[in-house]
């Protein structure tokens, strides 16, 4: 690497780094200003809100308004070089474009390799702190209830609870019909059912089991209890879709074919995630092409001109983000296609703008 190289790359990274830590201060000083009364009201502990949740919400930050920190730090330190003739100096020099684009892409190579390591294993583990903290000072998770619970717990297996507390783990008015193909094999009803600490099973209580013979007749059996291993875990049905990030790669991947198994409303948003976690760090490339071709320019505007384009394309990018990414989590495009389309998408535009970039 050459000394050019080395201070291109060595000013990209000060000044996103510089950038990103201003930022976060920012939004973490305004989140504190918000969340303020509820910790008072939950008597959040000063030391679990500094070293648990925000310690945990640094990443989560840094990763989600990354591509628009580079964006800025590109354009800002790339503009600073045009200002004071660098840049030209360069292109007069004999290098070209495509040459001093090297260095930023070797530093976007390497961001671009952090942001997947965010997304994939060090948000899932700093996540899941700050989501036990968020439930126990803040959801009142603990205190939540659900009725008309129904679901397929494994494959030819439905269940069914007219009412479910979290509180206490227990349940009301259960159901669990087996099926083979179409045909109805046979039927458990429980009046009431609490989870058994001391065996590891649920146990029921008033247990009615009507099982269907090949005859037409049933074979009906009373329990007044029935301890079970029921497949069934009561923390998937308080799992926030929101809290989706806190499940690295393979716990993603696990939690997709168990809610395929169970005939979910939210595979297709599950799948964008996945898909959305490889295809989103590759952004950097295109984002940080585009800074350099804008501000690679020496104008009369200076950074003033480069920072209004750069806005401007940086609006559309988050646009058709959220745009692609609703698509994908609605079913309208396949969630791979969703989530890479926005890169296909910008490729053009950052080609449009090398067109036009000073060479």
């Amino acid at each position: 690497m050459k000394e050019l190289d080395k201070y291109i790359a060595k000013k990209f990274l000060t000044t996103f780094v510089v950038t990103i830590l201003l930022f976060t201060i920012i939004i973490i000083v305004f989140d504190i200003a918000e969340k303020l009364d509820d910790f008072l009201e939950h008597k959040a502990p000063i030391q679990r809100i500094i070293f648990t949740y925000y310690v945990a919400f640094i990443p989560h930050l840094i990763n989600t308004f990354s591509p628009i920190f580079i964006f800025i730090s590109v354009l800002y330190f790339t503009s600073r070089l045009a200002s004071r003739s660098e840049f030209i100096s360069m292109l007069a020099g004999g290098m070209s474009l495509k040459r001093i684009l090297l260095p930023y892409m070797g530093v976007a190579a390497l961001l671009t390799f952090g942001s997947y390591l965010l997304n994939a294993w060090v948000i899932p583990i700093t996540d899941k702190a700050r989501v036990r903290f968020e439930n126990m000072y803040l959801r009142d998770y603990w205190s939540q209830a659900k009725s008309t619970i129904y679901r397929q717990i494994r494959p030819g297996e439905i269940l069914y609870m007219e009412y479910f507390n979290n509180n206490d783990s227990t349940a009301v008015g259960i159901n669990i019909e087996t099926y083979q193909g179409k045909e109805l094999k046979s039927n458990l009803f429980s009046r009431f059912m609490r989870w058994n600490r001391a065996t590891g099973k649920w146990r029921m209580e008033m247990v009615w089991q009507r099982e269907f013979l090949p005859n037409g007749n049933q074979k009906i059996a009373y329990k007044p209890f029935l301890d079970t291993a029921l497949q069934f875990d009561a923390r998937d049905f308080f799992f926030r879709i929101d809290d989706v990030q806190s499940l690295n790669q393979n716990e993603l991947r696990s939690f997709i074919a168990k809610e395929t198994v169970r005939g979910s409303e939210n595979i297709k948003l599950l799948e964008t995630e996945l898909h959305r976690r490889y295809a989103s760090p590759f952004s950097t490339f295109i984002l940080v092409a585009i800074g350099v071709f804008v501000a690679g320019r020496k104008t009369r505007g200076g950074l003033g001109y480069s920072l209004a384009i750069g806005i401007f394309v940086i609006i559309f990018f988050l646009f058709f983000s959220k745009y692609f990414i609703s698509m994908g989590q609605t079913g309208v495009l396949p969630p791979w296609v969703s989530v890479w389309a926005l890169n296909i998408l910008f490729v053009p535009v950052a080609w449009l703008f090398y067109r036009f970039a000073q060479k």
